[in-house]
């Protein structure tokens, strides 16, 4: 399979990750990178800081699926950081990057001979020890990941200016 048929699990699976992606950058639709990195609640989330977790997050499972070292590594003394912008990060440059993400997924769901086939979950307290999971499993996960922040993203814009998703997908279409 190299191509995404949209009427077939594969292509229906990355079309559901690329909506909850969708929901992510409409939030962020008419902000300035100041306003993606406000903070309007209790919490230390942020739309521009979501963005680039997601982005971590879907490049560490995808290059963990293919055996590979994630691109950015992180640990107890960085973890807070792949929630914000850094210094020289901006919005547009975490878009970009989050794209290139994407479309590195798409190209390794679609290039799996099977999504029967397997690899190892990390060795983390919160997985069973010596558990394999599905490349289903590993696209249902970032589905999950993904709509999870894209609530988030739903809350804080409508904190930040009263803009619904409904709205913004509207925005969205009419550009």
């Amino acid at each position: 399979m190299s191509e995404k048929d949209p009427s077939d699990e594969r292509g229906t699976l990355l079309a559901f990750l690329e909506a909850q992606r969708g929901g992510i950058r409409r939030a962020l639709l008419g902000l300035s990178d100041e306003d993606a990195s406000t903070k309007p609640s209790a919490s230390e989330l942020s739309l521009s800081g979501l963005v680039k977790h997601v982005a971590e997050v879907e490049d560490v499972w995808v290059r963990m699926a293919q055996g590979l070292p994630p691109t950015v590594h992180r640990d107890a003394s960085t973890w807070a950081d792949s929630f914000r912008l850094v210094e020289g990060e901006t919005v547009a440059e975490r878009l970009a990057h989050w794209a290139a993400v994407a479309a590195e997924t798409e190209r390794f769901v679609l290039s799996v001979p099977s999504l029967e086939d397997t690899f190892p979950l990390p060795d983390a307290p919160w997985f069973p020890a010596d558990t394999r999971v599905s490349m289903r499993w590993l696209v249902l996960h970032l589905i999950e990941e993904t709509a999870r922040h894209a609530g988030h993203a739903d809350v804080i814009r409508e904190s930040l200016d009263g803009k619904t998703s409904h709205q913004l997908v509207a925005e969205a279409e009419a550009k």
